[in-house]
């Protein structure tokens, strides 16, 4: 089902691995020539332009942009219990884990007299983005609400696209797990103009939304060429394309927990990337086995199996461990679950990946969940550069800086003989005029 790469015997360079491993086709500079119209649309007409975007994508006028208070205590009360208690649990420890990422102030003396505090301050305003296209995404609103409410964050707004099924409110289920969370401020919209929206601000009618200064949350490829168009106006957490896992294994896996993991990702976009590396042929053939029979079997096998078999997706076969950790680490998975002996050991050699999962208890749908960690995540192999979404995407590093006079003078000339190297005098006179000795 799925296609096969095989990489043994081949000594390849990083270059070599990136240009050969399967990757999904997700274009956000050629989607910016769609979405940059409606971002202008909001910027100009506000509410306006968001009600005829909900209608043209979404197929409902909602009653207002901002969701009524009774709106969300009615999802709240109608959700049900198991869904609630489980949602709760979910924040419970997500709320552990984030707690444990506070930052306090720390100050370096430089010098008797002179000190450099760096203070963390939140953002002001958050705008946080749930998508609302072939799932249902309870589990991101906790993921992007929890660490901006430990940041503390002051202002806290969350988007959600308008559904026809729902009266054009954002679903029940998004709508009762900001309730859960205490976010009063929710708005039934989806899409690029959400992003557009939290950027410029509107008003309807006796409702503001003020702009905010940072959007996170993932979306689809229009809510990542809005997130470049107006990355400057607003900060973002990342350029979110589809989801991916990688599955590291050697002959010790279980074949059909490998198999169950691939589906779990592949059924959430015909996008969806699910690659496993092996230095076994004999698991990959157990593995092929074992999805044939569970696609199948899946609720959404359609989906899945045009997942599995696109050209993001593959089984990719190496001569032995060391060989696979660099695959792994060049391709810098979303997800990558660690199926070997000594998984924490092997797990502990990955250098590029959003989250880890080490042994075959640790799913990947356990961290979208309820481990605890958070599934906003790199994809598209920007882990090897970024992180995941943390109470420190919230937070912004601030320098204070404290000299006396006895501390200026002792490093004085130092500055003036740098600013005088780079053709800066008046840098130099800036401290000269404090102490003309050093003239």
């Amino acid at each position: 089902m799925m296609p096969v790469l095989d990489l043994r015997g081949r000594s390849l360079t990083l270059r070599d691995l990136r240009s050969a491993l399967p990757r999904a086709e997700f274009d956000v500079e050629a989607a910016l020539h769609q979405v940059r119209p409606i971002c202008d649309d909001v910027r100009d007409r506000g509410a306006e332009a968001l009600y005829a975007a909900a209608e043209r994508f979404d197929g409902v006028r909602p009653e207002a942009l901002r969701v009524p208070a009774p709106v969300i205590d009615a999802a709240l009360q109608g959700l049900d219990p198991g869904v609630r208690e489980a949602l709760e649990e979910s924040i419970r420890r997500a709320r552990l884990v984030h707690a444990d990422q506070r930052r306090t102030a720390t100050t370096t003396e430089v010098s008797p007299g002179g000190r450099v505090t760096e203070r963390w301050v939140p953002v002001d305003r958050v705008g946080l983005y749930v998508p609302g296209g072939l799932a249902v995404y309870p589990s991101s609103v906790v993921m992007n609400v929890v660490p901006a409410q430990i940041a503390e964050v002051g202002s806290i707004a969350v988007a959600s696209p308008p559904q026809r099924e729902h009266r054009g409110w954002p679903h029940p289920t998004i709508l009762a797990a900001c309730a859960l969370l205490g976010v009063e401020e929710v708005y039934a919209m989806g899409g690029a103009q959400a992003i557009a929206g939290f950027a410029y601000g509107f008003t309807d009618g006796d409702a503001d939304c003020e702009p905010v200064s940072l959007v996170t949350g993932p979306g689809n490829i229009y809510v990542a060429a809005a997130k470049r168009l107006l990355k400057g106006l607003i900060g973002i957490d990342a350029e979110a394309g589809p989801t991916e896992i990688a599955i590291l294994a050697d002959d010790s896996a279980d074949a059909e927990h490998v198999a169950a993991d691939l589906i779990s990702q592949a059924e959430h976009d015909p996008l969806a990337a699910s690659v496993l590396v092996t230095d076994s042929a004999g698991l990959a053939e157990t593995v092929a086995e074992a999805l044939e029979r569970r696609v199948a079997q899946t609720k959404h096998h359609e989906r899945v199996s045009t997942a599995l078999t696109g050209q993001q997706s593959g089984v990719v076969l190496v001569d032995d461990l060391e060989a696979g950790l660099d695959v792994v680490n060049a391709y810098a998975a979303e997800h990558l679950e660690i199926h070997t002996r000594d998984a924490a050991e092997v797990a502990g050699r990955v250098r590029n990946a959003g989250a880890v999962f080490v042994g075959t208890w640790a799913p990947v749908s356990l961290g979208d969940y309820c481990a605890g960690s958070n599934h906003v995540l790199p994809t598209g192999g920007c882990a090897c550069h970024s992180s995941g979404l943390s109470v420190q995407s919230f937070l912004r590093g601030i320098h204070v800086v404290e000299y006396d006079k006895a501390a200026l003078r002792e490093v004085g000339q130092h500055v003036v003989t740098l600013a005088r190297a780079e053709d800066l005098p008046g840098h130099g006179d800036a401290v000269i005029a404090r102490l003309p000795e050093l003239g």
